[in-house]
């Protein structure tokens, strides 16, 4: 689930291969629109699918002349992203 809050989006609930799926589209749109923030504090369990989720919205947020960032990664996904060399592509404000 993906709660707004001004330049806030808010990630709630696991992201995994059986959930990003339905936060794709809608994240791309929202990060496209507007200069964002994504807070990962709720998220309760990652895998290599939220990597590509985030990946995703960098892409977009980038593309659109965006600025973006994500805060509170979840030490999991910190763990992933450097196990897969992309922790220098994420904007991952710890």
């Amino acid at each position: 689930m993906i709660r707004e809050d001004g330049p806030r989006l808010t990630l709630e609930g696991p992201l995994t291969l059986a959930t990003v799926a339905g936060l794709m589209d809608e994240g791309r749109r929202l990060v496209a629109a507007a200069d964002r923030v994504v807070d990962l504090v709720a998220v309760t369990q990652v895998d290599s699918a939220a990597l590509a989720l985030l990946l995703s919205w960098t892409r977009a947020a980038r593309a659109a002349g965006r600025q973006f960032s994500i805060v509170h990664a979840p030490a999991p996904l910190v763990s992933l992203a450097s196990l897969y060399d992309v922790d220098t592509i994420l904007p991952l404000g710890l």
